[in-house]
Parts: structure tokens; sequence; C-alpha cells
């Protein structure tokens, strides 16, 4: 039979019984609609998840620490246990300013920042509040750390200049001022200072003095004095709950250049550490290094290299490796969730088609008499059963695409009436609709494998006596 007397005669006969064909479909399209809701959910979600990580420029980015400050002893590249285990066969290293030259030239290292945080009072008379101020890389600027930010960035890497988190800036105000207010004025920051106290040269020996260096180069320890210093506020970034991008990078309320934080040689948590420690750094000695990679491709290659070198290394990117494997998990369960509806409908696909069977024994039996072959009926009852699978898919994507859109509105509305930002919860990509569309028109020829089966063993004579 010639594929065009095929199409013709399948189509006539879901025409035939319009209704009944109607409903199997919207079966179809109702079982593909449940399919397409639930996953353009899951893919929402992860893809919030990972919009969220990755702008702030954090898949990108290996933490590099000191071996002995990781904790839970861990050596460091999350789960590449390898580098971890040659590592802590190293002796023991500090994160000086060699090291940051030997971490800065491996390959994909695009920069390599000192992590530079401490405590402050911030001050705007006449109100004063305790916060967090971390060095901003003048990279940042490109991500999306700073979303929504009132004002402008750093003019430059060594400006007496800050960037206020809108918590923070809600804090300093009086009642009724808008942060934005901020921008322009002056912020006082109070610190803990370090002071370095020198060895006198005339009383030091030369055996009192670290790996042969002479006296004038090396010093007893530091001295902790009251820091104060003024800096105009040139940004103000939206707090977290009113829809900035704000608020991600290290949860702090106060930026810096990071030169300038640098310079200020603020006290902090490792200093007293690395009084004890008997090893000899080159220059200045660093917490915490963040190496910026070309690509998130690069980290892991990254992380081993670091590892080699005797350092810990961490990323997000073994953090999110287990959220990936979550979010995998939990889009097979609402697959199958959505897929027990098509599986309802293919049992209407079989029903319906086994009912034609019934009303067209007649006419099949006339078809294998005028020389109709078996692979002929059943290439039949296959294409109305294909039709109802193509079509049904179709509205069905349409249907989910629909019922997804009524949730995002919902949410929102919800989310706004309780004062919070409402995020991007769901997604239908592409291979989301081909695939719920392929997948139905297979189920449907699934469920005609039975019918087109029976349809086909028919005995033409016993089907031309049947009345």
């Amino acid at each position: 039979m010639k594929l065009g007397d095929l199409t013709e005669l399948a189509a006539r006969n879901l025409r035939e019984a319009i209704l009944r064909n109607s409903l199997t479909t919207i079966g179809i399209s109702v079982g593909v609609a449940s399919l397409v809701a639930l996953l353009s959910l899951g893919v929402g979600l992860q893809e919030l998840v990972n919009r969220n990580i990755g702008r702030a420029g954090l898949f990108n980015t290996v933490a590099v620490r000191p071996r002995q400050n990781t904790p839970f002893g861990q050596g460091g590249g999350g789960g590449r246990r390898n580098a971890a285990d040659a590592a802590d066969l190293l002796p023991p290293r500090v994160l000086d300013d060699a090291a940051r030259r030997e971490i800065a030239a491996l390959p994909n290292v695009l920069e390599v920042n000192p992590e530079v945080r401490f405590t402050a009072e911030a001050r705007i008379e006449p109100r004063s509040r305790l916060t967090l101020v971390a060095g901003m890389a003048a990279s940042s600027e490109s991500s999306g750390t700073l979303e929504g930010m009132v004002g402008k960035f750093f003019s430059g890497p060594n400006v007496q200049e800050a960037i206020l988190q809108g918590n923070l800036a809600m804090r300093l105000l009086d009642d009724g001022k808008a942060p934005e207010s901020l921008v322009g004025q002056q912020i006082t920051l109070r610190f803990a200072q370090r002071q370095a106290v020198p060895q006198a040269t005339a009383q030091a020996q030369p055996g009192d003095v670290p790996n042969g260096a002479s006296p004038d180069e090396e010093a007893l320890g530091f001295s902790i004095i009251p820091g104060e210093k003024q800096f105009r506020i040139v940004g103000v970034i939206p707090a977290p709950d009113s829809g900035g991008g704000g608020g991600g990078f290290n949860n702090a309320g106060i930026y810096l250049p990071l030169a300038v934080a640098q310079d200020l040689e603020v006290v902090q948590g490792q200093d007293l550490r690395e009084v004890m420690r008997t090893g000899s750094g080159q220059g200045r000695r660093y917490a915490a290094l963040n190496v910026v990679a070309g690509s998130p491709a690069a980290v892991g290659e990254i992380e081993s290299a670091v590892g080699r070198m005797g350092f810990a290394a961490f990323s997000l990117i073994d953090v999110t490796r287990n959220l990936r494997t979550f979010f995998a998990i939990f889009d097979l369960f609402l697959g199958i969730f959505g897929s027990l509806a098509l599986a309802v409908a293919s049992l209407g696909i079989i029903n319906t088609l086994v009912m034609a069977i019934l009303e067209r024994r007649r006419e099949i039996g006339v078809l294998k008499a005028l020389g109709a072959a078996d692979r002929d009926v059943r290439h039949l009852f296959f294409a109305e059963a294909g039709v109802m699978g193509l079509v049904g898919g179709v509205f069905g994507v349409l249907l989910g695409w629909a019922i997804g859109r009524a949730i995002q509105f919902g949410t929102g509305v919800y989310l706004k009436r309780q004062g919070l930002t409402a995020p991007n919860i769901w997604s239908v990509p592409w291979w989301l609709v081909a695939g719920a569309v392929v997948f139905a028109i297979l189920v449907s020829l699934a469920s005609g494998i039975y019918p087109a089966s029976r349809a086909a063993r028919l005995d033409p004579v016993e089907a031309l006596r049947y009345e």
C-alpha cells in the first residue's frame, strides 16, 4: 500500500469516530502536559540555582588555603583524594608571595586574589554597627555580584571608596530614608590594625634570625593598635530580599577595593597562628587566595595542581556535583510521576483501536480481499495511533506550557504578598518540547502494537461474513 493511500485511509478513519478519537487524544495531551509541567519545574529550579551561583563567578573560582587551615582535616580538592594524599606527604607550606606567583603561573589561571575579610565598626553619625568588610577585586564589576546596585563601581584600584550592602545601609540610616541616599556620603571604619615590631639590630645575633636573613629583614611579630579610616560611599547594593544580586559575595556588609583593604594591615583570624609558626614566608602571607580559572572546565585541573603544591583547594563545583546528582534524581521522579498520566492515556489508545477493529472488521476483510497484506493493515493502525500521539503531544506541550506559566504567576503573586522577590522557577527548554512530543508518539505506537497485530491476523473470509 502506498504511503498516500495509507495516510488517506488513516485520516478518514480518525474523522469517522472523531468524538472517541478526540477524547483519546485529550487523554494523551493531559499526560504530556503533566510530564512537561513537572519537568519544567525541576529544570527551572536547577537553572535558578546555577544562575545565582554562576553569575557571581563562583563556578570558576578555587579557594586555596594552607593545608593546616583546612576544616575537618581535609586535604582539599573535594573528592580528589589522590591530590590530597600526595599533599599530605609534602612539608608544610604557607601562602606567601612566592606561592601566589607559583599558582598564578598555572595554565588557565586568569588571576590570583588574596582573600581579605575583617570585622570593623562602621559609623555614619549618629549610628554605628559592627559589620564584615571584604576586599573586592576589579574583576567583580563584570559579575552578577553587583546586580541592581545604585551608584557606581570603584573609580580605581587604590581609591578610598566603599560599596555598602543594603541591609547595613538601612541599619545606619534614620527610619524613612532610602539606602540609596547614602551614595556620596562618608563612612568611618574602625578596626584592629597590625603594627610590626622590628628586632633591634644592635642586640640581634646572627643565630637569632631564621634562615640566615639579616635582622633588618625580620620582625619579632606585631602589636595590635586601633585603626580608623574614612571612605566615600559610591554604591549601595539592594538587600537580598529586595531583588538585588548582592549579599552573596562573602556575605559582607561593606566592600573596599582589594588593594586598599590589603594595605590597611588589619588583624585577621590567622595572624596569631602565623606568629607561632617556625616557617618563614617570603614577603606577605595570606590566609587564603581566590584563584579565578578561565572556565569551570579548568577548575579540576587547577585544584589538582594546587594540591600537589601542598595547599588545600576547594571549589563550589565540588559541592554542586552532589547538587546536580540531587536534581537528576529529582527530575527522574518528576518524570516518573508525570509519565503515569501518559501510561493511563495509553490504555485509552488501546481501547480506542480495539473498538475500531470490532467496528471495521468488514472494512479490513475488504482490504485483504483486494490484496492488502497483513503489514499494510498493521501499518494502517500504527498510523492512526501515531497521529493521535503526535496531535496529543503537541497540544500537551502547549497545555503544559500554560500550566507552568500559571504556576509561575501564582508563585509570583504569593511571594510578592510576602514582600519577597519572585524568581523564575519555570523553564521549558527545546529538548523538553521535542522529547515530550517524541515520547508521546512512541507511547502511542507501543499502545497500537496489540490492536494492529490483532487486526492483521483477521481472516478475510470471516471478516467479510461479519455483520
